[in-house]
């Protein structure tokens, strides 16, 4: 039996009834499908029973990744990369209402968020993600105002994803048992009305204001719009902490960003 690799962070989820559950959360019947980091397939044996139209892995494991590319020689359907996430084109690689499954390494999931939420083009090309986090990850992924994990990474997974669906995943249902709660989230893209040109931007700006998320946003503010372009904010106070100003606020700071 193949152990896991703890610089890849794997911990291989073995629970049938939870792999059930995450694979019923969508329908895959004829559309394309997307795995990062299948490990040993318990999740992929799952996905295939379901009839997907064309099925991508992407798996860093050089071991695994030859594992699984033996097992699933004979089917057509499937084509397995070799590949770091973080290095890996997956918008390229992206069909038309792709559904993008992953059990993610707890120690670079939110730079895999991250990478699908930086899409060039949105709406993207997939209409669904499916992924697992550290339950603690995923409450700040999307943390409502008010609330103790409101913050950066919910701003900006806010304005570009809904959530569905979330549920808790036991340390039992793993090998090895990580130490810690896992939690899937079922996402959909939205179609993003508010109109900020650049993602990135959104990223500096609540980097800036948060990096001294306990004082008050007058001094980081300043530095980043004149002094007329923050008296054409609506109830602004500039007293407030970071965590006190609404999504809609930070995205009326980024529009008046980019119109500089």
């Amino acid at each position: 039996m193949k152990y896991s690799k703890k610089s890849l962070g794997q911990n291989f989820l073995i629970d049938k009834n939870i792999i059930k559950k995450i694979v019923n959360l969508v329908d895959i019947r004829d559309k394309n499908i997307i795995e990062i980091g299948s490990g040993k397939g318990a999740l992929t044996d799952e996905i295939i029973k379901k009839k997907p139209k064309f099925f991508t892995i992407i798996e860093k494991d050089y071991d695994l990744a030859a594992s699984l590319k033996l097992r699933y020689i004979n089917n057509k359907n499937i084509k397995i990369y070799c590949d770091d996430i973080l290095k890996f084109n997956i918008e390229e690689l992206c069909l038309n209402n792709s559904i993008i499954f992953g059990n993610l390494p707890y120690n670079i999931s939110s730079q895999i968020l991250i990478k699908f939420l930086k899409f060039k083009k949105w709406p993207p090309k997939f209409n669904n993600l499916v992924f697992m986090f550290q339950k603690e990850l995923g409450e700040k992924i999307f943390g409502k105002f008010p609330s103790k994990n409101y913050g950066r990474l919910s701003i900006i997974s806010n304005f570009r994803l809904k959530t569905l669906k979330k549920f808790t995943v036991s340390p039992n249902c793993f090998l090895p048992k990580p130490k810690v709660v896992s939690q899937v989230l079922h996402l959909k893209p939205k179609k993003n009305p508010v109109i900020i040109k650049d993602i990135n931007n959104l990223e500096k700006v609540t980097n800036i204001l948060f990096s001294n998320k306990r004082k008050m946003i007058k001094k980081n503010l300043e530095k980043i719009l004149s002094l007329k372009k923050i008296s054409m904010i609506k109830n602004l106070r500039l007293s407030s902490r970071p965590m006190e100003l609404k999504p809609e606020i930070y995205y009326k700071i980024v529009q008046l960003y980019e119109g500089k």
